[in-house]
């Protein structure tokens, strides 16, 4: 509970009505939410519009409206705030109310279009084995030292972010690492939150539904580093052509690491295998249980920033040699099989190209490469033509099916990824909408030693169809028809 002229601090504030000492019980942004006591934030949402449910919350008990425009008919038993954008007032109004977690602890933010994943999971489980008590925020799960919380979004909204954060600091985490999706910066969820480090992993072709230039998408990325503080650190990846843009308005330390350029943090890969990497980093050649060149990045990514938050670097690359990556991505399904079987989370075409060139790298040209994608249904559109050109150029045989249609059909959403590849390409791609039934194909085509990748769910557990989240695990669905097609 807190005073309404407390949880305020830092909002830009345009008009206000009522009492400003009103007591605040909590606080929501979902009209339905709203208790006695609350104060209902009415935001502009993709899909709806909060201010048209401000009656609906003061009907349940709000005592409080903080809104861009106030409604006509105010009422003299509720208070009201006018701000400029409603968004940012709920990140740092959530941060406020909430005794700003964030600045208990020290909160890492990783932001890119691919690699966010792993990196916050590696810095999670390096930071664990360094004997400090974590957190971690991502994609796949929320986890609070040995115990997790179900993810919905890759960055939670900031009643979400702020109610974790008061958990972690109750459980005397000393870190939290974050994913930052580019929607969590458009929409204000980072508002109000202190960062001690951001890391940038690179930028491709991706969310353009939301965002619909690249030029945008890339200005939200940025806005991370644009509200960094001077006592924090931004770590870029130099090789992206859009690391040094991430650097250019911000206040925090830079620092930068790659593998071609000079770079603060300089790696060169040794050996690149299906076993692993060996990289040189600094003075010391080092053996990493992680596959592919993408992996090299996030590994140095995460070297970088344990010695920008002052960890010893030959500590750092002991403990970082013993890691696997995140679930889900470039996991190998029942090593040993009769084939190489691979699942991945790639839903972007740089990040199919990635994994399909890591895997370009290990063939030794006899074996075929089966891939099996689909494209996610209300997302980008634009994405998949390319992501059926980038399967096509590198596989042997594609199988095109349904990955999360959601309100879309599938079929449909399969004809638009057909429209990037050519008479010659078609020949060798196959139409399976049925998942299941299109990795058990890929399964029945492989002859022995051949790779299959199933890529776009990874660690996901269900198939989202007309707003039902149907069970289905690419892992399982692969290792048992593995099983199956053993002999």
């Amino acid at each position: 509970m807190a005073e309404l002229k407390d949880i305020l601090y830092k909002v830009h504030i345009t008009s206000t009505s009522g009492d400003m000492n009103v007591e605040v019980k909590g606080i929501c942004f979902d009209s339905r939410k709203a208790k006695p006591g609350f104060l209902f934030i009415a935001i502009k949402g993709t899909q709806s519009d909060g201010h048209a449910f401000i009656d609906q919350a003061i009907g349940l008990g709000a005592v409080g409206v903080i809104a861009e425009s106030l409604p006509s008919n105010i009422s003299d038993k509720t208070t009201y705030v006018a701000v400029k954008n409603s968004a940012t007032a709920l990140g740092i109004i959530a941060s406020n109310f909430y005794g700003n977690p964030s600045s208990k602890l020290k909160l890492v933010g990783v932001t890119g279009t691919n690699g966010k994943t792993t990196v916050v999971t590696l810095l999670f489980n390096l930071f664990s084995s360094l004997d400090y008590r974590c957190g971690m925020l991502s994609t796949v799960v929320n986890r609070i030292v040995d115990k997790d919380f179900q993810a919905t979004h890759t960055t939670p909204d900031p009643i979400q972010i702020n109610e974790l954060l008061v958990k972690m600091v109750e459980e005397n985490c000393t870190y939290c690492f974050l994913e930052v999706s580019s929607h969590a910066v458009a929409q204000g969820r980072i508002e109000g939150l202190k960062f001690v480090g951001a890391i940038f992993t690179n930028i491709t072709h991706d969310h353009l539904d939301y965002h619909r230039t690249f030029e945008s998408y890339i200005r939200a990325k940025k806005g991370f580093f644009d509200g960094l503080s001077s006592d924090a650190f931004a770590l870029v990846n130099i090789d992206d052509k859009r690391g040094m843009v991430m650097l250019q308005n911000t206040k925090a330390q830079k620092q930068t690491y790659g593998l071609k350029k000079m770079a603060d943090f300089k790696a060169k890969i040794i050996t690149n295998s299906i076993e692993g990497l060996e990289m040189e980093i600094g003075s010391r050649n080092v053996w990493f249980k992680l596959i592919g060149d993408f992996n090299a990045y996030n590994l140095l990514s995460v070297y970088g920033a344990s010695c920008l938050l002052g960890e010893d670097s030959e500590t750092v690359l002991m403990k970082l040699s013993a890691l696997t990556g995140a679930p889900g991505r470039f996991e190998l399904v029942l090593p040993g099989s009769k084939f190489t079987a691979i699942v991945d989370y790639a839903h972007t075409p740089d990040a199919l190209k990635n994994v399909l060139e890591t895997i370009e790298h290990f063939r030794t040209g006899q074996e075929q490469v089966i891939s099996v994608i689909g494209c996610g249904g209300d997302r980008d559109r634009t994405k998949r033509p390319l992501m059926a050109a980038v399967a096509c150029k590198y596989s042997n045989k594609i199988i095109f099916t349904s990955d999360n249609p959601r309100s879309e059909d599938p079929m449909e959403i399969i004809k638009q990824m057909q429209t990037g590849i050519g008479a010659t390409d078609a020949k060798k791609t196959l139409v399976m909408v049925n998942r299941e039934e299109a990795i058990k194909t890929a399964c029945m085509l492989a002859k022995e030693k051949d790779i299959i990748l199933v890529a776009g769910k990874g660690h996901e557990n269900y198939q989202e169809i007309k707003g039902v989240k149907h069970p289905f695990d690419d892992k399982e669905v692969l290792a048992r028809m593995l099983k199956m097609f053993a002999n």
